[in-house]
């Protein structure tokens, strides 16, 4: 289904400032913690961060299916409960791993927000689900997005307002898998794309007619190529 007029605006208004890519970390600050959202907000930026699931269903901000080198505890996140990861710390960190919902109370709609679901098989529902509970009543700019075209076509059917994207990386390749490309944009309904600053410019995404963020920024060099096909950086500042 088409988007509406008031749909295709919003994600301009969304896009309006740079995303802190996992918050504004680094220089002993970690990635997705509650420091680097602080951070990020002080700055007058955005912010993007990771969300999975746990064994009992919440969601978790945190990047790395393996506990090990952002915590240096071992297993998989997938396999633990919001309980027991609430007992383990960030390395540098000294509170326990936070749900979507908690942090979404520390940003208070104060920074755009861009919330990455990592759910990369076929059942999406779990966790798109728990990100759709945890964004109830929430007051700020915000969108979800995914690698998986399925996240975002799930939250069309069951959250049509909250705007949605499709992360896509072409590999260096981009003529490898563009069929494949064009169909998971097809099925995601998406409002915008999240392009891999290597792939850019990308005749793929100039072609979708529908607003680019770019990931992951780092060099000047990557700042001019996102100020030339893109309508938004998703950064990170070396250390």
């Amino acid at each position: 289904m088409p988007s509406s007029p008031s749909r295709r605006a919003r994600p301009a208004d969304l896009l309006a400032k740079p995303f802190a890519h996992r918050g504004l970390h680094g220089l002993g600050v970690a990635e997705n913690s509650r420091a680097a959202f602080r951070a990020a907000i002080q700055a007058g930026h955005g912010i993007e961060l990771d969300v999975q699931a746990t064994v009992d269903g919440e969601a978790i901000v945190f990047h790395d299916y393996d506990l090990s080198r952002l915590t240096g505890s071992q297993g998989y996140l997938a396999e633990m409960t919001a309980a027991a990861l609430r007992e383990i710390s960030l390395k540098g960190e000294n509170e326990g791993l936070p749900t979507l919902k908690e942090i979404l109370d520390l940003i208070g709609g104060r920074a755009p927000l861009l919330i990455e679901v990592k759910s990369p098989g076929r059942r999406v529902a779990a966790l798109s689900g728990a990100v759709r509970r945890a964004l109830v009543g929430y007051e700020g700019p915000v969108a979800v997005m995914s690698f998986n075209p399925s996240v975002a076509r799930w939250f069309a059917a069951h959250a049509p307002d909250i705007l949605r994207g499709l992360v896509v990386t072409e590999e260096g390749r981009p003529k490898r898998n563009r069929l494949k490309r064009r169909l998971s944009l097809l099925w995601s309904q998406a409002d915008f794309l999240a392009y891999d600053i290597r792939d850019l410019p990308s005749a793929f995404a100039a072609a979708s007619g529908l607003p680019v963020a770019t990931w992951t920024v780092r060099t000047e060099a990557q700042r001019t190529t996102a100020t030339a096909h893109a309508d938004q950086i998703i950064y990170e500042v070396p250390a």
